[in-house]
């Protein structure tokens, strides 16, 4: 079973969490600047991503850019993976391909602790992302917890690239933000982005 194979009530059951769907986790996030080469990058390729519609562009033409962009703000000690397999328990379903991970360290080479921050790229449906982006977080939770590291928060994103949804888990608690960010404003996506990969994330709880 692959991640993809989850979705919202699925996760939910199997995993008994709580989703919570009422928080407002990043509005104080301080935004970033995006640099004139991200400014140019995306005004250059949203009209093609617009015209071809297709998962697979976005995640070339958008996503991975603004991604590069928060490795780049953090100076590349962070690392980047794209469409990695990402196998952490085959028993509970927690198997396949991710379309991005971050994690908190230098090593680009292989994917090493800890993993922070997943993103799922979706076509047009943020909502029927949700579910496999929660069960790539759980992964994550586990795969930190095998290899050492007690991180207790795992942050996730689910994206058209032009329409952002953030999410947290702690423990058996998803949170959900109430908020969506649109690529107008990628000063806040960048921020929120980069805030999940600090060493003390910025905002831990949220303002609930």
């Amino acid at each position: 079973m692959a991640y993809s194979n989850f979705s919202l009530s699925k996760v939910k059951a199997d995993f008994n969490l709580t989703i919570n769907e009422r928080t407002d986790l990043f509005s104080q996030v301080p935004p970033i600047a995006p640099s004139d080469y991200l400014k140019l990058t995306l005004k250059e390729h949203l009209p093609l991503v617009n015209a071809i519609n297709t998962e697979k562009a976005r995640s070339e033409l958008v996503i991975m850019p603004v991604l590069i962009e928060v490795r780049r703000h953090l100076n590349y000690q962070v690392s980047l993976f794209s469409g990695s397999e990402f196998n952490v328990d085959a028993a509970k379903g927690l198997e396949g391909r991710c379309d991005f991970i971050l994690t908190r360290s230098p090593e680009q080479y292989y994917i090493s602790r800890p993993v922070m921050t997943i993103v799922e790229a979706k076509n047009e449906n943020i909502k029927a992302g949700l579910g496999q982006c929660i069960a790539t977080m759980l992964a994550a939770y586990l795969f930190n917890q095998q290899e050492g590291t007690s991180e207790d928060i795992i942050y996730g994103a689910v994206t058209t690239g032009t329409d952002w949804k953030f999410l947290k888990l702690v423990e058996q608690m998803v949170y959900i933000d109430r908020d969506d960010y649109y690529i107008k404003e990628i000063d806040q996506i960048l921020g929120i982005l980069a805030s999940t990969l600090q060493p003390e994330p910025a905002l831990a709880g949220g303002n609930l």
